[in-house]
């Protein structure tokens, strides 16, 4: 894999702006930060940790999401702003969010008086994030998003419930449903193993990298065999 890594890199075949995209539980940050670290790109990570409100939310969605959901947009608004101030848009990147997500969770979290002072608020920050040149999206059912969750035992996400993973879940396939924005790989992570499975993430890589256009899915168990 690494000397087709370096003839796409000498081509200028490589995509430039990757970003993986998913539920809570999926495992998006693990695989961008592998990528990130295979391709030899800076990784741009979400802060979730840093937002005062969502161990509060996970106890009292209801009490606490329109301040959840305002915290993070502000706080992805001023990432972008100083990205483009240091001209960090320019850099080959992995990213573990797509900026359009902060709608796909206010959709969810709030109701319809508090989407539309969001929605106000969004209207009025500049997030000029630049389209990936691909996208990928981590599926995975309900059920295996809890027990992941469940596993990495991070304190406020014991609180999240099977209902609210569901409503995301649905969230996200409706989103990607019609996202055509840049080229897309749906990927199946039900049984993807990118932690303890060199063939699965190297099988990941090696159909990414064939990418150019277009909707694609990846099933890894259709790899077996």
């Amino acid at each position: 894999m690494i000397d087709r890594l370096e003839a796409l890199r000498e081509r200028g075949a490589l995509p430039g702006y990757i970003a993986v995209e998913g539920p809570i539980g999926v495992g998006k940050t693990t695989l961008a930060r592998r990528l990130a670290e295979t391709l030899n790109y800076d990784v741009f990570l979400e802060h979730t940790g840093e937002n005062p409100f969502l161990e509060r939310f996970y106890r009292d969605p209801r009490g606490h999401a329109l301040q959840t959901e305002l915290f993070f947009l502000f706080q992805r608004a001023e990432q972008l702003r100083q990205m483009r101030q240091n001209n960090l848009f320019e850099q080959v990147r992995v990213s573990d969010f797509l900026i359009e997500k902060n709608r796909l969770f206010a959709g969810v979290n709030l109701d319809a008086d508090e989407y539309q002072l969001y929605e106000n608020v969004h209207q009025h920050l500049t997030l000029d994030a630049p389209a990936p040149d691909l996208v990928v999206y981590l599926q995975a059912p309900t059920e295996v998003l809890r027990e992941r969750i469940l596993r990495r035992g991070t304190a406020h996400e014991q609180n999240i419930s099977a209902e609210y993973l569901e409503q995301l879940n649905e969230a996200y396939t409706r989103f990607f449903h019609f996202y055509d924005d840049a080229p897309l790989v749906i990927v199946n992570a039900t049984e993807l193993d990118i932690v303890s499975s060199e063939r699965d993430y190297e099988e990941l890589v090696r159909f990414l990298l064939d990418i150019r256009s277009g909707r694609h899915y990846f099933n890894p168990r259709s790899l077996a065999g």
